[in-house]
């Protein structure tokens, strides 16, 4: 049995600490108020047993909370006093140097919080613990100094979540949509020196990646580049190619008919576009930004967004070439293919791809064969996505998330036109809705006024965030601001024009949608009367970012937030408030956004059907998802789902597993159980290894692939995933 102590670090469960605790604090009481020694052991005697019973790793304050409790129940209110007091003043020797204790615990790796933070960062590497240890420093900085303290004792309590606090202190946002395009056609600086046009398409997929690299160092989110502003590079390739063969022949004398040099171009041309999908794939996996992690970096593929015909047919080419290689995938140190993490795939369903007599339908099929091996692409529905997302002209734009599902509003610009490469978003602040209705109690007047209360205290923290970056200098990320990759300004100039009028958004993340109408009214949303509270509860959010917008010129939208680490941090808040309510607090984990909770038994398409709802009203970003088995044997019944998301939902995936034994070979899926302490540990069925260091587990958290491991709220919710098919 583990507890985590205040710096992090997670050590086993010793009742004599709190047994000496409160012997310490009786010896300062009159012995006619005092605790009997038998009283005293009952008291640790109690706890340990309770700490077992709820079979997680509490904090320390949740156990001298229940402390404070049991000595209560004793009837020695001088003895609490006197132990209340003593925590009291321990927190304040604590507030000075608790971000050293943070920091130490990082170098000696043995901070649990931070060590499964983040499940695509190895904290045992120098620059990752770099950058942890400056992210201590910032939350310090922002926690003391730069935030309000509402905002702050909001965030600590788990009632809401300030995201990426630990980037806050600096002038940095969120994701991006990268104009690659912009970047690659006009030219860019990188580190200093100037980037002209490429001269070949391998050339170009060589900058981007460079791009991507420069970009995730400077911002602290998801970006998004599509294949199609690389595509005309291939044309380019093809003719300097062309001009390679016509010389050669007349340098050999040897005559040759057009149709065998049109051959001998296409089979180098092909060669050309493997070398530079290899180039992305491997350069995005092997590159480590100033955060310590590979670009958290997403690939969009969509035929439609092609100017011509000729580029439609080479984008094909090099969509082809995408899929091939990420289901090889890449090989680990063993030399063993497995799946990485990124870059992030999704493929776009549209009439050109999606029924059997169609021109790219076998695009979907190598889609399909991809998603059942290695987890992705995940899909975009065209059909859905011009239906819903309509901008103010009345036209409906297909286009691509930020990351994993941070989906960015329509717009127009000043010339009447849609734009989306070269936006951004601000940052998010996310609401833990099972606190509000856990708080009213069933009532539900109650339950609005608190919802009222905690939308207000989220708009308060999202204009902190809007405010740290005003004012911000081009400067501080030319290649964000100056070189193209968003925008082109000038030395010295502010990004101020850019933060309103819609250019980019604010997120107002939600969740736990599952457990808040649960705990209001007992009934899931997948019973008539939950699903009818969840919409009422999500068209609620959906007015308030609009108020928001309307009254300010600052483009707020709703967010369906893919908690990672938050999950935990959001479920023992609510059992630190509520104790232990069934259906609702009772996991170590809450559901991310409105997806249906994992242990429900639904099939995959009445799942999707209900999600698409849902996801209709958060148009901020979510993403759907369905659970499945090793389907590379049934690759019919994921042509079916894929279908079903064409006509049905805007952006889904599918999650199977893709797992590796170093140890033994074994290559399949890699379990979770239980270790003597109670703790959930992941260990292979065939050999029984569960050294995490030999061992390749990729897993779909929230939206995307994560490799390193996760927390133990996200480990238990991955363990009781139901399948859906």
């Amino acid at each position: 049995m583990k507890i985590l102590k205040r710096s992090g670090a997670e050590v086993d469960f010793d009742v004599t600490k709190i047994i000496d605790a409160v012997t310490k604090a009786n010896q300062t009481v009159d012995y006619s108020k005092a605790l009997t020694a038998e009283q005293i052991n009952a008291i640790g005697s109690y706890i340990e047993e309770l700490c077992k019973a709820l079979n997680r790793a509490l904090s320390v304050e949740e156990i001298q909370d229940m402390v404070e409790t049991q000595i209560m129940k004793a009837g020695a209110f001088e003895v609490a006093k006197k132990y209340i007091t003593y925590r009291y003043v321990r927190s304040l020797v604590r507030h000075v140097n608790s971000t050293d204790k943070q920091i130490l615990t990082l170098i000696e790796c043995n901070n649990e919080d931070i060590k499964q933070e983040n499940s695509n960062k190895n904290p045992t590497i120098n620059s990752v613990q770099r950058d942890y240890m400056a992210g201590e420093v910032s939350k310090d900085i922002a926690s003391r100094i730069l935030l309000p303290q509402e905002i702050v004792e909001a965030h600590n309590d788990g009632i809401i979540h300030f995201h990426d606090m630990d980037y806050y202190a600096q002038h940095m946002h969120n994701c991006d949509l990268v104009n690659l395009e912009d970047m690659l056609q006009n030219g860019t600086v990188i580190s200093g020196t100037m980037i002209d046009r490429p001269h070949s398409f391998s050339t170009a997929c060589n900058i981007a990646t460079q791009i991507i690299a420069q970009v995730a160092s400077n911002q602290y989110g998801g970006q998004s580049i599509t294949l199609t502003h690389l595509a005309p590079f291939v044309e380019v390739s093809r003719k300097h190619i062309l001009k390679e063969v016509r010389e050669e022949f007349a340098q050999a004398k040897a005559e040759v008919d057009e149709k065998t040099i049109s051959k001998i171009v296409e089979d180098r041309v092909r060669d050309e576009i493997s070398k530079g999908i290899q180039t992305i794939q491997y350069q995005v996996v092997t590159l480590m930004t100033t955060n310590g992690q590979a670009p958290f970096v997403t690939v969009f593929m969509y035929l439609g967004e092609a100017k011509n015909e000729r580029e439609k047919r080479d984008l094909a080419m090099m969509i082809e070439e995408t899929l091939k290689q990420r289901y090889k995938g890449v090989k680990n140190e063993a030399g063993v293919y497995i799946t990485p993490a990124f870059p992030k795939l999704i493929y776009v369903l549209e009439e050109q791809n999606i029924e059997p007599d169609s021109p790219y339908y076998y695009l979907t099929e190598l889609a399909a064969k991809c998603t059942a091996k290695r987890m992705v692409p995940d899909y975009i529905s065209e059909k859905m996505m011009l239906k819903n997302k309509i901008d103010k002209n009345g036209e409906g734009h297909c286009y691509t998330c930020m990351g994993c599902r941070s989906f960015l509003t329509p717009y127009v610009d000043e010339n009447g036109k849609p734009k989306y490469y070269g936006r951004f978003n601000q940052g998010v602040v996310t609401v833990n809705l099972p606190d509000i209705g856990l708080a009213a109690h069933g009532d539900m007047e109650k339950f609005w006024e608190i919802f009222d209360e905690r939308m207000e205290l989220c708009h308060r923290a999202l204009q902190c965030r809007h405010e740290r970056l005003s004012g911000t200098l081009s400067d501080a990320a030319p290649i964000l601001w100056q070189h193209g990759a968003l925008l082109r300004l000038k030395k010295g100039e502010t990004i101020d024009k850019y933060l309103h009028g819609g250019y980019s958004t604010l997120s107002l993340g939600y969740a736990g949608l599952w457990e808040c109408v649960y705990a209001l009214i007992q009934k899931k949303l997948t019973e008539p009367e939950g699903e009818a509270l969840g919409l009422e509860i999500m068209r609620k959010l959906n007015s308030y970012t609009a108020k928001w917008k309307a009254a300010e010129n600052i483009d707020y939208s709703l967010y369906g937030t893919p908690l990672e680490s938050t999950t935990y941090k959001f479920a023992k808040a609510l059992q630190r408030h509520f104790g232990i309510v069934p259906g609702v607090s009772d996991k170590n984990y809450i559901t991310n956004s409105y997806h249906v909770h994992v242990t429900e038994k639904i099939d995959a398409f009445a799942k999707l059907a209900l999600e698409s709802k849902f996801q209709l009203l958060s148009p901020g970003g979510a993403i759907s998802y369905v659970e499945v088995p090793n389907m590379q044997n049934n690759l019919m019944a994921v042509m079916l789902v894929i279908r079903y998301i064409y006509d049905n939902i805007m952006y889904a995936e599918l999650n199977t597993k893709s797992d590796y034994c170093q140890v033994c070979g074994f290559d399949g899926e890699i379990e979770i159980v239980k270790d003597e302490s109670g703790k959930l540990i992941w260990r292979c069925p065939n050999c029984g290894n569960t050294d995490q260091n030999k061992m390749n587990v990729a897993r779909r958290t929230c939206g995307y692939i994560g490799t390193q491991y996760w927390n133990q709220g996200r480990t238990q919710e991955i363990s009781e995933r139901v399948l859906h098919l």
